[in-house]
């Protein structure tokens, strides 16, 4: 009875009714990222390999040995901050693009979620290069990696949720994609993504431990380079901050979604 007072739930149902629908926005959205490039889908690989490469010369001058398997270390950053920016970025344009729900109905989530899904495809072939530049630099991994699925969920929701919540509020205030640039480049240089946070002085290291995104990157580098397991809080800590952007991108969306079609 549980399982059919779910199924039989109006979102359900309309989800199921619109899920090729979305299949068709996430192919396309992978798609039109490398449409007209020579290289097409291979910039998936290339472009966090080069970025790797370039970088590993320029900050191991700085930095020495002091990070262990910089390239690694340097590489799980890069490619988890990647897709956070890119799909909070991608979400957020979704639906002021969106035209078509002008004509017809359709949900007006399945354009921010298609978006995130479509960048997080990238994120997930990405890893392949990931795995290559573990297996060349010789990281010995452990059981740990496999709990790297809780952070590449929540990675994934928390996403999903920074972009439900911006989609919604930039159709009503368009500075907002402007702000959202300058606030990402901001919180790039606050997730140590090239150099280890204990270069960081002690009184601004609150900084990095109330950021998710670099709570997650952290968990991620402690699977696979450290072989050690993560804090609990960081997974609490990070989930209810998740919760918190899902419960709000959803109940904007939902509350002036009518609205949308006066400002598109």
């Amino acid at each position: 009875m549980a399982f059919e007072s779910i199924m039989n739930n109006r979102f359900i149902l309309n989800f199921m009714k619109y899920r090729y629908l979305l299949y068709e926005l996430v192919k396309k959205s992978v798609k039109l990222e490398y449409r007209r490039s020579f290289l097409g889908v291979f910039w998936i690989f290339l472009s966090p390999l080069l970025y790797t490469i370039v970088l590993t010369i320029v900050f191991s001058t700085f930095l020495g040995k002091s990070v262990e398997n910089y390239p690694v270390y340097l590489l799980c950053g890069r490619i988890a901050f990647d897709f956070f920016s890119g799909g909070t970025k991608a979400a957020l344009n979704s639906l002021k693009k969106a035209s078509i729900i002008k004509r017809i109905y359709v949900p007006k989530y399945i354009y921010p979620l298609a978006n995130v899904l479509g960048k997080y495809v990238t994120f997930l072939m990405s890893l392949i290069v990931l795995a290559l530049l573990v297996i060349v630099t010789g990281v010995v991994l452990t059981w740990h990696v496999f709990s790297l699925i809780i952070p590449f969920l929540l990675l994934l929701l928390l996403t999903l949720g920074v972009g439900l919540t911006l989609a919604t509020i930039v159709v009503f205030f368009r500075d907002v994609q402007h702000l959202w640039g300058v606030f990402t480049t901001l919180l790039m240089w606050c997730s140590a993504l090239f150099y280890p946070i204990s270069i960081v002085p002690e009184r601004y290291q609150f900084i990095f431990q109330y950021n998710p995104v670099f709570q997650i990157i952290d968990m991620i580098r402690r699977s696979v380079i450290y072989g050690q397991s993560y804090d609990p809080f960081q997974v609490f800590y990070v989930l209810g901050i998740t919760i918190f952007f899902l419960v709000l991108g959803v109940g904007l969306l939902f509350k002036y979604q009518d609205k949308f079609i006066l400002y598109i």
